[in-house]
């Protein structure tokens, strides 16, 4: 590097201060796949206690604007388009966030597409928010219930030692069949410091656990120790902790029940410290707090069609044809991608799981999985080969991909099958049952030919005269 020390003098500083603008520029790449403006709801200073958080959205490339539940200029739509695409509520000083922020509209901003991330507090949880989660199917705990842990709790830390309410949780870990996007196989061994309130969830298939509390774990009030204690709102496995929902138009809605996790304090926790029982173990909330936040604002977890086709098997060249004869061979493709943060990647599904397409008319005549047959650099392309049904009428290929913690894929494309054609049915003589039959027709026929050859080139017997002999009279 002796040879930057002097010809180079003079060039470092303006070369740093365009290699600082570029650190700068770079990570703004990083854009979600439906939009960068992000409305966060505050009554207090944002940065004083979250300026880590914040300084992670902003080099992710969000537009963030900071308002008051209470303020003037607060409009989630114009003129029935929304202003923001992603709204994050931080738990408010008062009791409401006010009618700006209703029920309905938070309801409509989903409806259009808009994404809504809900820290929680126990000592604040707003109406609004209640009633949102039981419109969501998710059961908010009652005001002023904390979750504590006896036996799961970080010690040494404040007064952590006698609350016990800051309890190590576990980063959830999935099966063969689901993609982690939280933490999972390869560190499964991390924690997740937690001080914070739960809920429960119903039956919904929108609804996508991503953070439980341990089976030791018991919401209580404080205030009410004796009898929450003996019997606790939740308890064990049922009372969850983080949970997030995807309508069925892909919006993204989440619950966390800590927002200390997201705070500066918090995530000062990371790293190797003293865990649960007294053993070693390695804290990640920041990590953590910026999966959820990546999940839910569609940075990670989207995918989509890219372009779909299909031909008679062996004959590309007619693509995507409009009608096939019965019992035909046909190819269907399907090329998807996924996104991740600021860029599409190859989608890869997981271990135990397959693609699948569905050969229908009313009800489904095929169910076949698909198999990745090429990779791009920012694509996968899944394909599968079948016959068609020996039934006439208006079919369709239908994708219909729906798992846990993706963006819904529903791709339906309708084709016509014919019946034969009067000169497409097989020949006879190409049905071995008919065989039989032919060779009877073939005997006939040579011994018809047979019999007339006969009957022609064989001459009648010569007539030979009689001689009368006699006397004369």
């Amino acid at each position: 590097m002796r040879w930057l020390s002097r010809s180079h003098k003079m060039l470092s500083a303006p070369f740093a201060s365009l290699l600082a603008s570029l650190l700068l520029v770079l990570p703004a790449a990083a854009l979600s796949t439906t939009g960068t403006r992000l409305l966060v709801i505050d009554e207090g200073d944002t940065r004083t206690n979250y300026n880590g958080y914040i300084w992670d959205l902003e080099q992710r490339g969000f537009e963030i604007t900071t308002l008051s539940p209470k303020s003037a200029d607060l409009e989630l739509f114009t003129f029935g388009e929304r202003n923001y695409d992603h709204v994050l509520l931080l738990p408010p000083v008062s009791r409401a966030y006010g009618p700006k922020l209703s029920t309905q509209l938070l309801v409509e901003f989903v409806n259009k597409e808009g994404n809504i991330l809900i820290l929680l507090d126990p000592a604040s949880a707003p109406e609004q928010i209640r009633d949102l989660g039981r419109e969501l199917d998710v059961g908010l705990a009652p005001r002023g219930d904390v979750v504590v842990d006896h036996f799961e709790y970080i010690p040494n830390y404040e007064e952590n030692d006698r609350a016990h309410n800051i309890i190590g949780v576990p980063k959830p870990v999935t099966n063969d069949f689901t993609k982690n996007y939280f933490g999972g196989f390869n560190d499964k061994e991390e924690l997740v410091a937690f001080r914070g309130t739960g809920h429960t969830l119903g039956n919904s298939p929108l609804i996508h656990p991503i953070l439980t509390a341990p089976r030791t774990a018991y919401s209580y009030d404080p205030k009410d120790e004796e009898l929450k204690s003996e019997s606790p709102w939740s308890a064990g496995q049922q009372l969850h902790l983080t949970t997030g929902v995807q309508a069925r138009n892909n919006a993204r809605v989440t619950f966390v029940g800590s927002a200390e996790l997201f705070t500066d304090k918090f995530q000062a926790l990371d790293g190797l410290r003293m865990g649960p029982k007294g053993y070693k173990t390695v804290v990640s909330n920041r990590a953590f707090a910026n999966a959820v936040t990546a999940w839910t604002f569609q940075e990670i977890g989207v995918i989509r069609v890219d372009e779909v086709k299909h031909y008679p098997t062996g004959d590309p060249s007619k693509l995507n044809p409009e009608i096939y004869r019965v019992k035909s061979d046909v190819t269907y493709e399907i090329t998807l991608s996924e996104y991740s943060y600021d860029h599409w990647i190859p989608y890869v599904p997981p271990p135990s799981d397959n693609v699948q397409v569905e050969f229908t008319m009313l009800d489904p005549y095929y169910r076949l999985n698909l198999h990745p047959i090429s990779t791009s650099l920012n694509a996968t392309t899944f394909s599968t080969n079948f016959t068609t049904p020996d039934q006439h009428g208006i079919f369709s290929f239908r994708t219909n991909y729906k798992r846990p913690y993706l963006s819904n894929i529903e791709h339906r494309k309708s084709v016509t099958i014919r019946h034969f054609a009067h000169d497409e049915y097989a020949r006879s003589y190409e049905i071995s049952g008919a065989w039989v039959w032919l060779g009877g027709i073939a005997v006939t026929v040579v011994g018809w030919i047979g019999f007339v050859a006969l009957w022609l080139y064989s001459a009648p017997a010569a007539a030979q005269a009689k001689k009368v002999t006699g006397k004369k009279l």
